[in-house]
């Protein structure tokens, strides 16, 4: 088992108690642990990282390209979270990511209705960025 995050900046507990870290990949890495698993949500390839990555092609302000590529990406990221330190990211770490965050809430058993209210308050508060972002979460269903 890989230590779990510490508390730092952009690390979001889920109601189960997983830790997970969103972050913006145009501001620096942040100091301190670095991730054993990363999910990146770009509308292009994401440069290489010295530890095990996924790419989701998810463009700016948009939704993931791919539906059911995103709800097992997704799916893998939170199984992940039990046991390693997993990050997601996108270019600014707000929208793509809040979504991608609050999609995890779900998952880990809060109401969709509820999930980006959730980002919003543990993440930041500018997370999911638009309205078609909120309705996405609104009806994620991972099944």
């Amino acid at each position: 088992m890989t230590d779990a995050w510490d508390n730092g900046p952009g690390v979001l507990r889920l109601p189960s108690g997983r830790l997970i870290r969103g972050r913006g990949l145009r501001r620096p890495l942040p100091a301190g642990q670095l991730p054993t698993y990363g999910l990146y949500l770009l509308g292009k390839e994401p440069p290489a990282v010295p530890w095990r990555a996924r790419w989701l092609r998810w463009r700016d302000f948009s939704l993931p390209a791919d539906r059911l590529d995103a709800v097992d990406a997704l799916r893998e990221a939170w199984r992940l979270a039990e046991t390693e330190r997993v990050e997601v990211a996108c270019g600014g770490g707000r929208g793509r990511t809040g979504t991608a965050l609050a999609c995890l809430a779900v998952l880990d058993g809060a109401p969709a209705t509820e999930a980006v209210a959730f980002v919003r308050e543990h993440y930041d508060r500018r997370a999911v960025e638009t309205p078609g972002q909120r309705r996405y979460v609104a009806r994620f269903a991972p099944d």
